[in-house]
């Protein structure tokens, strides 16, 4: 399942798989390897950036961190592909960038670089932007590129070239015209270029080549073939818009398999990439009952299929990290979760092949209540700093009325060790201010809201009594974060009393 790593840049891919699947979040602090040289691979900075990618039309980019371990195992694969495809013709670029050097993160940004490695493809000096999704050994890195530098869409002249060219186990699209000229034509191949980091395309004058599909269709029709539901559908409205549409909603299964068979991947990458919400059905595939399961889910797929939800069925053999993720345990299976994309999820454990279509037809109606993951709150909360869990956030941090800086952390993160004696520092110095809390919350345990955006850990952030919430991004000393925490406070203002004033003034001044 190596192909989940956090290159994959889909929201929903942090909830069910980037706990298992990816764990170069969980990388320690390494020493960056001694580059070898010669290196045939470009390194940028936010210096030189804008000015070399504009040189070329055709360059690939990896955005890396020098302590992250998928990072050091590209590297050597990265190298040897780039020494090969500088003497392709034309020559094929390869660079890099440091996204984890400060004065690169704007850059970083830019680009929405969300984990690492990520790879991007620029085109014509940069301005059409893609992602990378092809192999991470040189051998695959190489045909990857050399296909991506050539035409957006391979001309089929023979059953032959059909053959080789349409696998049945991927997405492969092709264009049927009498003539390749015209605007539908041009229009495909723009299509094609803007999808063909996703999706391979060709184009032909005789659909009687084609392995599938009518070979007697009116022309001219765009073709998709895929290895699931109905194999071949064709398509005739050739707006780019409309056309893109097509080819992206067709080509994902009314129902993604999660399990360990490979040819599955591609499928469960376009399911998370989705924008949709996601309604996911986790049992054991070798029940006796999982056809009656995968019938009635099919079922309500079909019914919702033009709606914005996706479905999912999930082998419980293979989804041991979204349960470990969600909170669940195996006892709770055949179950159904529903994911949004705003952190809002919804549950139903030990249901029946039945149960399906009610259940979600109450969650599309608005009348299911939202499951929250969340350790139990502790009993005894007295070290120096507090810990927090989701079902307890709202009350200790939002709505408490205090200054709390919260630490998102997660148990095997070596930078969240390396952070823990300095946040008890913290704590201690401001053990005697009843208006300021110092706390953490282990983020892989409980839900995180959607106030706060954690996209790793630690991750810090400051509510102040008023409800102001900051991230502190800052260097993490206890000397900086306290004074963070003293400049961005809030004085709270005793109640005034009637009888006594003066008390009240002078507790007011000491303020």
């Amino acid at each position: 399942m190596a192909i989940f790593r956090v290159w994959i840049s889909a929201a929903l891919l942090s909830v069910l798989v980037f706990v298992s699947l990816s764990p170069s979040l969980a990388e320690e602090e390494k020493a960056a390897p001694a580059e070898a040289e010669p290196s045939f691979v470009l390194t940028l900075d936010h210096s030189n950036f804008s000015d070399t990618v504009a040189k070329y039309p055709f360059v690939v980019v990896e955005f890396y961190a020098p302590w992250c371990g998928h990072c050091m195992k590209l590297a050597p694969e990265y190298e040897k592909a780039a020494s090969i495809l500088s003497k392709s013709d034309p020559p094929v670029v390869l660079a890099k960038v440091d996204a984890n050097e400060a004065a690169n993160k704007e850059l970083a940004s830019k680009y929405e670089i969300k984990g690492y490695p990520t790879l991007k493809i620029l085109r014509n000096g940069g301005e059409i932007i893609q992602e990378y999704n092809g192999p991470r050994q040189a051998d695959g890195i190489i045909e990857y590129l050399k296909k991506q530098a050539g035409p957006a869409s391979a001309l089929i002249k023979s059953t032959e070239d059909a053959e080789n060219l349409i696998d049945d186990k991927k997405i492969y699209i092709v264009g049927i015209f009498q003539e390749f000229s015209g605007e539908k034509f041009e229009n495909y191949l723009k299509v094609a270029d803007k999808l063909r980091s996703d999706y391979d395309f060709g184009h032909t004058s005789e659909a009687k080549l084609l392995p599938r599909g009518d070979p007697h269709a009116k022309l001219p029709v765009v073709r998709l073939f895929k290895p699931f539901d109905e194999l071949v559908v064709d398509f005739e409205d050739f707006n780019v818009d409309a056309l893109e549409h097509f080819i992206e909603s067709a080509s994902m299964p009314v129902v993604a398999t999660f399990d360990k068979d490979p040819s599955n991947h591609p499928f469960l990458m376009k399911f998370f990439n989705s924008p949709n919400s996601k309604a996911m059905l986790f049992l054991n595939f070798s029940s006796e009952n999982f056809g009656a399961f995968k019938s009635k889910l099919h079922e309500t797929a079909e019914e919702y299929k033009e709606k914005s939800i996706s479905f999912l069925i999930g082998d419980l053999d293979a989804s041991q990290g979204a349960f470990q993720y969600f909170g669940l345990k195996d006892d709770q299976a055949p179950l159904i979760i529903i994911q949004e994309n705003d952190g809002k999820k919804y549950l139903h454990p030990n249901l029946s092949p039945d149960q399906i279509a009610p259940w979600v037809k109450e969650y599309m109606n608005g009348n299911l209540k939202p499951h929250r993951k969340s350790e139990p709150t502790p009993e005894v909360n007295n070290e120096p700093v507090k810990i927090v869990v989701a079902d307890s956030l709202q009350e200790v941090v939002l709505d408490s009325g205090k200054n709390v800086l919260l630490e998102f952390y997660a148990p095997w993160c070596g930078h969240c060790k390396k952070l823990a004696p300095i946040l008890d520092e913290v704590a201690i110095s401001f053990q005697n201010d009843a208006d300021v809390i110092i706390a953490k919350m282990d983020a892989t345990a409980n839900d995180v809201p959607s106030e706060f955006d954690v996209q790793g850990y630690p991750t810090l952030y400051f509510s102040s009594a008023s409800g102001k919430l900051l991230q502190y991004d800052s260097d993490r000393t206890a000397e900086d974060i306290i004074n963070f925490v003293k400049t961005n406070r809030d004085v709270i203002k005793l109640p005034e009393s009637p009888e006594s004033p003066d008390s009240h003034d002078s507790a007011k001044d000491e303020l």
